[in-house]
């Protein structure tokens, strides 16, 4: 890898959710590969998973009051523009104290007022989006972004963007399940030669997905298979009853994810920023967009997939028959074999580095 000037420093702008979060750290760590210094790589963001995330990993956090525009109408959405302003002051100041070089915002409440500072200060601005259906901050940042880099070939909303995929960390983009099969069967305590299904909502977890594999699994009269369940902190609790049948493995949270998808024979899952690992990965997944978000990007991300042949697409109010789709699917190695292959060929792995690439370049 070539390296990069140790005196550049930039500026990332990644919140809320775990599909944007996870996105920015992997341009993040991406940014270190190519010899940025951690140091020189700080994060912005509200109080959320990213307030978490980014310290952890070592990268400078600066954290700010964020507020979303609410759809109903409500003496809330009036508090915005204060709140937009403040948060624009702090960045700013930030910038200019630590000679931020370049800034890339993914979307959400953040990005606002991070293109706002960027303009204010005179430097390149670079918009992600991780789904197929733009959101509105990124509708209206990349007005005045350098470039604007896109998760899939039809992006809609941002017509002037770039494809190079979404962000996903090294660890996906090295990924290589056959090494890591044994290791991930030892740390869920697997056994080998059952089928295994993964179960993701997201970062913060997926009531109606949760409640509804529960119910699956509760009453799962088919052939012998195991289940990674990963249910989100706040619904642990919840899913913590009879197991009926099957070998139920929960757990809130896993931060080693690469072991998730080696162990998953087919997973479960929303359609946000997981579509990206899922590709990554080579898995196989049953996706169940949620019905939240602008445009509902999920529904799009979704159909990327079923359409490549990687996934199958179940509606929420479907999900009585989850568990015929998942027999279906999990004890049909030929089909699993099928979707492997189509969810590889379409993945764009490198986005990160990509990104990363483009902020070093345009670092004036």
């Amino acid at each position: 890898m070539g390296q990069a000037q140790s005196a550049m420093t930039f500026l990332i702008a990644a919140a809320g959710t775990g599909g944007h979060v996870f996105p920015g750290l992997a341009v993040g760590e991406a940014l270190v590969e190519l010899g940025v210094g951690r140091g020189d790589v700080h994060f912005v963001g509200g109080s959320r998973l990213e307030a978490g995330i980014y310290p952890k990993e070592g990268f400078p956090f600066l954290e700010v009051e964020l507020a979303g525009l609410r759809r109903s109408l409500t003496t809330a959405n009036l508090r915005i523009p204060a709140i937009v302003a403040r948060a624009r002051r702090r960045i700013r100041s930030a910038m200019a104290d630590e000679g931020i070089r370049v800034a890339l915002a993914m979307g959400g409440y953040v990005t606002v007022p991070t293109v706002l500072a960027a303009r204010s200060e005179g430097i390149p601005f670079f918009t992600a989006e991780q789904n197929a259906e733009a959101g509105l901050a990124n509708r209206i940042a990349s007005r005045w972004a350098s470039r604007t880099f896109i998760s899939f070939p039809e992006t809609k909303g941002l017509p002037g963007g770039e494809w190079v995929g979404n962000p996903v960390r090294r660890m996906f983009r090295e990924f290589d399940r056959p090494s890591l099969r044994d290791q991930a069967r030892a740390r869920f305590g697997l056994a080998a030669g059952v089928p295994t299904l993964g179960v993701f909502g997201g970062s913060l977890g997926a009531g109606v997905v949760n409640e509804s594999v529960a119910a699956m699994l509760r009453h799962w009269e088919g052939r012998a298979m195991q289940v990674v369940h990963l249910t989100g902190q706040s619904q642990f609790d919840d899913m913590m009853g009879r197991s009926g049948k099957v070998s139920w493995v929960r757990r809130p949270f896993e931060d080693r994810m690469d072991l998730f998808y080696a162990a998953s024979d087919l997973v479960i899952a929303r359609a946000g920023g997981a579509v990206a690992e899922l590709t990554a990965t080579g898995t196989p997944a049953v996706l169940v967009p949620g019905r939240f978000g602008s445009s509902g990007h999920q529904s799009a991300n979704a159909r990327h997939l079923e359409r490549a042949g990687a996934a199958v697409v179940m509606d929420e109010g479907d999900l009585g028959a989850l568990g015929s789709q998942v027999d279906q699917v999990i004890f049909d190695p030929g089909r699993l074999e099928v979707m492997t292959a189509a969810a590889v060929a379409i993945a764009k792995p490198d986005a990160a580095l990509t990104i990363a690439r483009a902020m070093i370049e345009a670092a004036p």
